[in-house]
């Protein structure tokens, strides 16, 4: 039988609603982050296939500039698209496969990154 004067018995079960509560605001906090992100990810995405459609409109369609400008438009709407498309999710699990799959290449590439990111803070 528990004593209730006994410090380890006082409260208990305050404690765990207590956390209970706390666990399960965080959850709701981090399904909210989530959805923000997914609903940011999508306007990125939108933006990227409007702008696509901008530099078609307003590139010319012949010669070099216009087959890079095809090119680039294409990737910005293949980029949109899956953003669209895709949850937070999904997106963290293509990207964690991706890293597997080319380590050296993924490394490079957030060196290259965090490189620049610095660059552009010290001015």
């Amino acid at each position: 039988m528990a004593n209730p004067t006994h410090p380890e018995s006082r409260g208990q079960g305050t404690t765990t609603s207590a956390a209970q509560t706390a666990k399960e605001a965080a959850a709701n906090l981090g399904h909210q982050a989530q959805e923000r992100a997914g609903e940011a990810l999508g306007a990125v995405g939108a933006g990227m296939s409007n702008l696509a459609g901008t530099i078609r409109q307003n590139v010319p369609r012949e010669g070099m500039l216009g087959s890079a400008a095809g090119s680039v438009a294409e990737g910005l709407e293949s980029g949109g698209r899956y953003l669209r498309e895709h949850d937070v999710n999904e997106i963290g699990e293509d990207i964690g496969r991706l890293v597997r799959q080319h380590p050296l290449p993924a490394l490079l590439t957030v060196f290259g990154i965090g490189f620049l990111l610095g660059s552009a803070l010290r001015r």
